[in-house]
């Protein structure tokens, strides 16, 4: 069994239970009430959505600029940045750590990828490896590397309120059409154990003769209430699934100092109990049951382990993304 925390840490641990159970006692007893708030404002969302008229595209290319998994030549980080391009426009879908590492501009400058070619920026979540690097986080305000801020104003449609400098913040709360001929599910809520009540809002679009595609940034909210959503404002059938799942079952991405991050902060869990199996093997069965065709997967919150049992165990056509690959779904 991999450790979350590494045993030299655990002598430090030992000595400040004293002030720490205490705090993360307090701790749990919100992360207990986001719960219930969270799956309370779930369900209303759902019950008041209401059908969209999403155009039919005649196609949808998804570039990756940052992911984990990489094509030769480009940089992996433990973030996300995707381009989709239809024919009435294109959408950039987060921006990984932004500014604060080197995947972002390098991966975007090898693709000749600039932010006047985009219509308008999605933010999936306000979390650092989405919306720009912690200090973007921690500010509240999505921070793009300054040559690549766009020339015009252009949307920043968010799912929380926060700032985009260089953009016309737009707030999300309620599945609408964004631009591009893509749609948003609006915000869904999670109760995340150190990160709070996050609200995340993921990509919907309808491809001719095919079905609905549906992308998101970590899919926090669970890809079941996803889909569910998904199901309410379109009855056309799922066709293809993609983006975050956050699965780090054995592993996590980005691991510091003999700390498993990922393992321990936004997985909906307390840090006592960590994501298992038996998790995902519920997770595969949805995503069965929902009958996609297609499934792109991101490695960036999702180890090794989950992803060789997703591959092996979905029914659908199932590939990794990787950071440069240019995908027609």
């Amino acid at each position: 069994m991999s450790f979350r925390i590494s045993p030299l840490y655990w002598p430090l641990m030992a000595i400040a239970a004293p002030v720490m159970v205490p705090l993360l006692m307090r701790r749990n007893r919100q992360f207990e009430k986001n719960r219930a708030l969270a799956a309370e404002s779930n369900r209303r969302r759902i019950e008041e959505a209401e059908k969209l008229d999403l155009p039919e595209l005649d196609g949808l290319e998804l570039t990756v600029l940052v992911e984990e998994k990489t094509k030769e030549g480009f940089i992996g980080d433990a973030g996300v940045s995707y381009l989709f391009k239809t024919d009435p426009g294109t959408m950039l879908f987060d921006i990984g750590f932004g500014p604060t590492r080197p995947a972002f501009s390098h991966n975007a400058a090898r693709l000749g990828f600039t932010m006047d070619q985009v219509e308008a920026l999605t933010i999936s979540h306000l979390h650092c490896d989405h919306m720009g690097g912690l200090p973007a986080q921690r500010s509240r305000k999505v921070t793009v590397p300054k040559k690549f801020l766009p020339s015009r104003r252009i949307p920043c449609f968010l799912p929380d309120k926060a700032e985009a400098p260089g953009f016309e913040a737009r707030l999300i709360d309620k599945p609408r059409m964004l631009s591009a001929g893509i749609a948003t599910t609006g915000p869904l809520a999670r109760s995340l154990f150190f990160m709070g009540y996050t609200e995340e809002q993921a990509l919907v679009a309808r491809v001719r003769g095919k079905g609905l595609v549906v992308f998101t940034g970590c899919g926090h909210p669970t890809i079941e209430v996803i889909l569910e959503m998904a199901r309410k404002i379109s009855d056309e059938p799922l066709y293809a699934v993609g983006g975050g799942l956050h699965f780090p079952v054995t592993d996590g991405r980005g691991n510091r100092a003999g700390i498993r991050l990922q393992m321990i902060l936004g997985t909906g869990k307390p840090p006592w109990r960590r994501i298992a199996d038996e998790d995902l093997s519920r997770t595969i069965d949805a995503i069965n049951k929902a009958a996609p065709e297609k499934v792109f997967l991101s490695a960036h919150d999702t180890c090794d382990h989950a992803l060789v049992r997703m591959k092996g165990e979905l029914q659908a056509r199932t590939e990794v993304l990787r950071a440069g690959g240019i995908y027609k779904l």
